[in-house]
């Protein structure tokens, strides 16, 4: 009965260790194909928008861009542009001065961003810092059963001693083998996912600084000359 409980509990320290191996890799593929598929499509729209001869027809490429990052953001700034050419008092989130709200709108867009683009992270992070435990968890409890066994039977040679023990010290290895990759691609990871938040924090600082170009300081949500 011991036994059978020890190696119940061994298999299922094994599922374990597969299964966050499983997630791991997923989430690589699909944080890589998200990465790479927005990439393209910012730098695209970034093109088409800073070739655009007025803001007018830099509004037109969001809708003829696909959805990406920088859409999005362009998108927040046109939202408070917009507001600001009403012939009526907008909502109490776009009062205010001009400059001053569009830079807080496109701020919040951009926190917004920054959390779409780390979901998933922690998760990897996390598999990273654990597994090794799940799989020594695993190789304390096969030795020790596998030293309960060995002590009842009264055999201590190094053929009886080293089938067990060796079986034992496979979740240990497996357990690295899953968190190897989950750290390095963390790493890997995060640094694009920085580098893509300052590509954006970019992008919105010359956005707020064309608009502060050809737009006088005003309240928002008040046509000129009323």
């Amino acid at each position: 009965m011991v036994t059978d409980t020890s190696t119940l509990i061994i298999n299922v320290t094994l599922w374990v260790l597969i299964s966050f191996s499983v997630l791991t890799w997923t989430l690589i593929v699909l944080k890589v194909w998200q990465y790479w598929r927005q990439s393209l499509a910012n730098r695209s729209f970034e093109e088409r928008f800073w070739g655009a001869s007025s803001l007018d027809e830099a509004r037109g490429e969001i809708a003829a861009g696909k959805t990406s990052p920088v859409v999005r953001l362009a998108s927040a700034g046109f939202d408070v542009l917009d507001s600001a050419s009403q012939n009526h008092p907008p909502a109490l989130k776009y009062r205010g001065d001009l400059l001053a709200t569009l830079e807080r709108k496109l701020k919040r867009q951009l926190e917004r961003e920054s959390r779409l683009s780390d979901i998933g992270l922690t998760v990897l992070a996390s598999i990273g810092s654990t597994a090794p435990f799940v799989g020594l968890f695993g190789t304390v409890w096969g030795i020790m059963h596998a030293l309960q066994d060995i002590s009842k039977s009264g055999k201590a040679s190094l053929e009886v001693v080293a089938g067990p023990i060796g079986e034992a010290l496979i979740a240990t290895a497996i357990g690295i083998a899953v968190a190897v990759p989950a750290v390095l691609a963390y790493n890997f990871l995060m640094r694009q996912s920085r580098r893509r938040q300052q590509a954006l924090e970019i992008f919105a600082e010359d956005f707020l600084h064309l608009v502060s170009a050809e737009t006088a300081h005003r309240p928002v949500g008040y046509a000129q000359g009323e």
